[in-house]
């Protein structure tokens, strides 16, 4: 019996290598002769670098660069062969870099995503992979492109601070100075937001509130990522509204995609092509993934999804093993899971994620003896 294991996170209580490690010990303490493979995955969020480490090998670099809030922080990102370099923004600019009680996404920026870019270049890396979930960001990217020699001015022609609360005051982009390198690099966006930048699905009204917006933090900024667009349309002469994906990460996408040409992908199947999940499928006997809560988005682009409908194709068993499971988590059964189980449910959910590690682990057993029970 061949087991491969492919857990995403289960966010804020275990890394998808942590929880692969769990399911291996799991089937291991029951079925010792049974074959397992841990592949952790991730879909262009939290767990990309971990998650491409894991999978692809490659060399981890460090570079201290500068958090959303100012304070300098350690970004980790990997190098492949082919000068290829796999990101992720939420190492520079991610929500959990900001304290619950600190977070405003009008003051937070990803200049320091920019710096990760930067980095990456001059060591010379030309085909980057950048995902650009679990931002605290709502700035436009207009932070990360300061760091690479953008200047955004105001209407007396001053410098502002790439952040959200200057979206609103920008009337002319500077581009003289942005970094030569952009030209020669590939740039690939991993991500499954196709948000646009403003509007009621847009970087503002949907996820500011997530990343500290309160209602009149959230008005402002969209008023100011209105403005901003129709500068980038002068600017580039595009069709900001409509930018598909444009309001990933707070307006990030739209600054990749503009000013870095860069091409957008879906995080999860970019994940899937670079840790070749396909080939090791093909001699699975069954299948574990799971994340911390399943429901109607994990079909929609997510990588629990993805897994669940290449296992369906391969004609491998496919189970989902998640924290728990949320409203529309049945949209994952016609894409390929055969069974979806929640650690937790009701008032254990809480519980669960005080010992995430036990729950999960005595989860695992029990579907692991009940699989083996029916072999």
């Amino acid at each position: 019996m061949r087991i491969l294991l492919a857990p995403d996170s289960l966010k804020g209580t275990l890394s998808s290598g942590q929880a692969g490690k769990i399911l291996e010990e799991a089937v291991l303490s029951l079925y010792p002769s049974w074959e397992t493979e841990v592949i952790p995955m991730a879909d262009g969020g939290e767990g990309t670098v971990e998650a491409m480490a894991a999978a692809a090998g490659g060399e981890e670099v460090m570079d201290p660069v500068t958090g959303p809030m100012g304070w300098p922080v350690q970004a980790r990102s990997l190098r492949l062969p082919g000068d290829v370099a796999v990101m992720e923004m939420a190492e520079a600019s991610g929500l959990l870099l900001v304290p619950e009680k600190k977070r405003n996404p009008l003051i937070t920026s990803t200049f320091g995503t920019g710096e990760m870019i930067d980095r990456a270049l001059a060591r010379g890396d030309r085909h980057i992979y950048i995902g650009i979930g679990g931002s605290a960001t709502c700035d436009g990217g207009m932070g990360a492109m300061e760091a690479l020699g953008v200047r955004f001015l105001d209407r007396n022609g001053r410098e502002l601070p790439g952040q959200g609360a200057s979206l609103g005051r920008v009337e002319t982009i500077d581009l003289s100075g942005l970094h030569e390198g952009v030209e020669d690099m590939d740039l690939t966006i991993l991500s499954d937001v196709t948000s646009p930048l403003w509007g009621e699905r847009g970087a503002a009204r949907v996820f500011g509130p997530q990343k500290g917006a309160d209602s009149a933090m959230v008005e402002k900024l969209e008023a100011g990522m209105v403005h901003y667009g129709k500068v980038l349309e002068n600017t580039f002469g595009v069709d900001v509204e409509h930018l598909s994906g444009g309001g990933a990460a707070g307006g990030l996408g739209a600054a990749l995609l503009l000013f870095l040409h860069g091409t957008m992908a879906s995080g999860a199947e970019k994940v899937l092509e670079l840790s070749h999940f396909d080939e090791r499928l093909g001699t699975a006997d069954l299948v574990v993934t799971g994340k911390g809560r399943t429901d109607r988005q994990s079909g929609e682009g997510k990588i629990t999804g993805m897994i669940a409908a290449h296992c369906k194709k391969k004609g491998v068993p496919c189970v989902v093993l998640s924290g728990s499971l949320g409203e529309g988590w049945e949209s994952l059964l016609p894409l390929g899971a055969d069974r979806v189980i929640p650690v937790a449910e009701g008032e254990d959910i809480k519980k669960s994620m005080k010992e995430p590690r036990v729950w999960y682990r005595k989860a695992a057993e029990r579907f692991f003896r009940e699989w083996g029970e029916g072999k």
